[in-house]
């Protein structure tokens, strides 16, 4: 693991992991828990914590895997995670709820492994999918934060609109925004670390980190580990 400068900071003591969008990638989320355990035994921290940046599920072939894993409390004896809600969880339970156009978007962005790991036929009655999920299954999706903020840096699915306050941004951009964000070369007043835009290898800016590897196509799962003013990524093929 390669330590260098980060472009935002977090106050000492404080450690930070974060992992991009895992998208149904069970056994490379698995591995990237057992080197971040192994990165906290080999160099400890007085306080750290586990961020999931959202998007879950769709797309690979163990979403009902990662939904029931990461329902089960702490992934990482010890260290405290929060679950950041994605784009296509949002889109999931629209589906789930009968919005008929949700459910086309979900099919054709990935839904139809989702509901395979459940068990569910694709062209299955529509009204039957909710069946197969399970109560404390659901309640992990709805009850997904939408972001996370601390010291320098602010964590959430996709981006912010630029110009925006935090307490005025829409969900529809900290779930799906692109272009706008992406682009901005601004100061957000905060590095936003994110998701939702996949690429080859993790990208850092001034204003920005993405980590979102496309690790259902094989790209591999990555994680960045944020302190002070450093930064290092693992990641999981």
């Amino acid at each position: 693991m390669e330590i260098r400068g980060a472009p935002g900071h977090l106050p000492r003591g404080r450690r930070l992991y974060a992992i991009g969008d895992i998208h149904g990638t069970l056994p490379q989320l698995r591995d990237l828990h057992a080197q971040i355990a192994e990165d906290l035994r080999r160099r400890p921290v007085a306080s750290a914590m586990l961020i999931h940046l959202g998007d879950y599920v769709d797309k690979g072939p163990e979403s009902r895997g990662v939904v029931d894993y990461l329902s089960n409390g702490d992934p990482i004896p010890g260290l405290p995670t929060l679950h950041l809600m994605g784009n296509h969880e949002e889109t999931m339970l629209g589906a789930l709820a009968g919005d008929g156009a949700a459910a086309a978007d979900w099919l054709w962005g990935g839904g139809r492994a989702t509901l395979d790991s459940w068990g569910v036929a694709p062209d299955a009655p529509r009204e039957t999918w909710p069946e197969a999920i399970a109560p404390h299954q659901r309640r992990f999706l709805r009850d997904l934060a939408l972001w996370h903020e601390e010291g320098g840096y602010l964590f959430v699915h996709a981006g912010i609109r630029p110009g925006v306050a935090l307490e005025d941004q829409s969900r529809e951009d900290l779930l799906r925004i692109r272009h706008d964000f992406l682009n901005s070369p601004r100061d957000h007043g905060r590095v936003v670390v994110h998701g939702h835009t996949a690429g080859f290898m993790p990208v850092v800016r001034e204003n920005r980190i993405c980590i979102d590897t496309a690790a259902w196509s094989g790209g591999g799962l990555t994680a960045v580990m944020l302190e002070g003013e450093s930064l290092a990524f693992l990641q999981a093929k």
